[in-house]
Parts: structure tokens; sequence; C-alpha cells
């Protein structure tokens, strides 16, 4: 397992190696009754979920929060990967943030909160709205709709990292969403991870997001900006 992650540049400790493989037994275990992840061989969870979580974290820096963490994707790889992050994991599901809290225990994970609720409604407490350096999000949902339930959580001049396989179509329809909600497309890297394309996409946030934002979860399927 240590090689799939040198072939991609990630030189663990022998630490963060251990934390790894513990993560992958407890996602296992839990996987049969939460429904966590589709992919289940050991070989495709380190590099479909361990290594390209991995593949945010020089973009990510501070105080941050997941949305849609789910199995703990990317937040926890990069929780293991930069121990000195401080991470809040939120997420809709009791039984997702059960797992998610489970893995946090477990691994001795510090500065890491889970929360489980909804981003539209979160991203409207002053405690959580723009008080974060950076937003992540994972195989969540479109990018002009991501960019609305993720932005307001994130500081001006901060960053919101979006995860995604080929997005050049996708990014082309964010423009407006961006525009109204402050951000501003800073880079889109692509990476080859063994044959699948995937492209780690960086907003920079250039004005605070407006008061409205984010809409109801109804409107924003309704009507994406």
């Amino acid at each position: 397992m240590e090689k799939i992650f040198e072939n991609f540049g990630f030189d663990l400790t022998e630490k963060q190696t251990i934390l790894f493989e513990k993560y992958y037994e407890i996602l296992s275990e839990y996987n049969s009754r939460f429904n966590l992840t589709s992919i289940t061989e050991k070989n495709e969870v380190y590099l479909k979920h361990f290594v390209d979580s991995l593949f945010g974290g020089k973009f990510i820096e501070g105080s941050f929060i997941d949305v849609g963490s789910g199995g703990g994707f990317p937040a926890i790889p990069l929780k293991i990967l930069k121990p000195e992050l401080k991470a809040t994991l939120l997420d809709a599901t009791g039984k997702k943030c059960e797992f998610l809290k489970t893995v946090a225990k477990e691994l001795e994970l510090k500065d890491i909160t889970v929360i489980c609720g909804r981003a539209e409604e979160l991203a409207h407490d002053k405690f959580y709205r723009e008080k974060f350096d950076c937003a992540t999000a994972r195989a969540v949902a479109a990018l002009p709709v991501l960019t609305e339930y993720c932005l307001p959580f994130v500081k001006k001049g901060g960053k919101f990292v979006a995860y995604k396989g080929d997005a050049a179509e996708e990014i082309k329809n964010s423009e407006n969403a961006l525009k109204i909600l402050g951000g501003e497309i800073e880079r889109a890297e692509k990476l080859d991870l063994s044959g699948n394309l995937r492209t780690i996409i960086v907003v920079k946030k250039v004005k605070e997001t407006g008061a409205e934002f984010p809409r109801t979860n109804a409107r924003i399927k309704k009507k994406p900006l």
C-alpha cells in the first residue's frame, strides 16, 4: 500500500501509513451497514479514495470545512497527511456522522469536529458563516450547485477546493454562480489517477457572499445559479 502513495509523490511516515491502514479497516467494517462507498477492494480504496483525497492537500491550510463528508473523503486523508489542519466534517446523514466520529476517535485525530446538518442551513449560522480558511467537497453535486453550498463558509481571501473528474463543462457552467457568490477560479489542476482523469478546482473567494445565499435546497436544485 505504501507504493501506491509513493507512486504519486506522497512520502508518508510510518505513523501515517498505520493510520491509513486503520482507516481502511474501520471503513470496511462499517461499509456494509452504512453504505459509505461502492469501492471496497483494498487497492482501489487506497487509490481512488485515499490518494485522490490527498491531491488537494497542497491548496488547503488552516481551518477547513468538508461539505458532504460521507465516508470522510477528502477530510480524513487530509488530516492524516497534514495533522496541523483544523477540520470540520459536515454531513446530513446521522449514520455517516456516527462513522466519522468513530474514525476520528479510533485514529486519535485532534482538532476535528463532526457536525450532522445541512450545508444550506448551517451556512447561515453566524458561528460558521465565512469562518473557514477553506472548504472542500468531493463528488457531491455539479460545480454551480456545489459553489453555492460551500463558498458561504469561506472567509474573504480563502479558498474552496472542489474534487472533480473531467470538469471542463462544469467550469464553464459555473461562471455565473461564481460571479454572484464572490468567487474566482484560481486554477484547475488536471491529474491522471491511473487512467482516471481528476481535476482539482481551486476557487478563491474575492468578496463576501450575499446574505441570501445559500438558498433552500429546493430552490438550488430547481434553479441553479
